[in-house]
């Protein structure tokens, strides 16, 4: 029994500082404060060295002696090589959904695409990436393929942000204006019951890297 708590802690670390790489809040070559997270997630020391280590060995994480870890720079290759296997099997997940759609699912994908509007007017980056990621596991968990869902989250916890980020606000909530149009006509393809064409939008379109210095 205090075995499984203390995995449950080291995983709720590991999630915690993994969803802070994805959106953003902790940037490449930051370095990561281990009190911090203590004190952030009300944990010990213990789970918080465990899941930085676990990190590390992903890959995530580089440890220097005397400094501690550090979140890893990874270069625009490697993003654009997992974005391009994210949009592949994103797009596949999709189009495998729309037998299992509902209107139900539908209008829930609308409700998202309607906070994510209210969220590029607010300028509030982080609740844009918590409803773009609902809009998409709404699909993603009606593929009826178990080893589908498994890739994607797998691939969505390599800590690749999911969308982009700058520092020019103004440059980035207009490119996330277009990604919510597109997860409208997302909506309309859905409706129409297009497999063919609402996978080849989310591969050529959707997912289509257009601004590298912004991944």
């Amino acid at each position: 029994m205090i075995k499984n708590k203390y995995q449950s802690l080291k995983d709720h670390v590991y999630t915690y500082i993994a969803e802070c790489i994805q959106n953003g809040t902790l940037l490449p070559n930051q370095k990561l404060s281990e009190n911090s997270i203590c004190e952030k997630l009300e944990v010990s020391r213990t789970p918080v060295r465990e899941a930085l280590i676990q990190l590390a060995s992903e890959n995530y994480l580089e440890y220097y002696p005397r400094r501690g870890f550090v979140v890893k720079e990874l270069d625009t290759k490697k993003k654009l090589d997992v974005f391009q296997l994210i949009g592949t099997l994103d797009a596949l997940a999709a189009r495998l959904s729309v037998s299992y759609i509902s209107e139900e699912d539908i209008s829930k994908m609308e409700k998202f695409a309607d906070e994510i509007d209210t969220s590029i007017k607010q300028q509030n980056y982080s609740d844009y990436q918590l409803y773009q990621n609902e809009f998409h596991n709404i699909y993603i968990h009606k593929c009826n393929n178990d080893t589908l869902i498994e890739l994607l989250e797998s691939l969505q916890n390599s800590f690749v942000r999911q969308t982009y980020l700058s520092n020019d606000k103004t440059k980035l909530y207009t490119v996330l204006e277009q990604m919510n149009i597109e997860h409208k006509q997302m909506i309309q393809l859905f409706k129409k019951k297009d497999e063919e064409g609402l996978e080849n939008f989310l591969k050529n379109v959707h997912w289509k890297i257009s601004y590298t210095d912004m991944i």
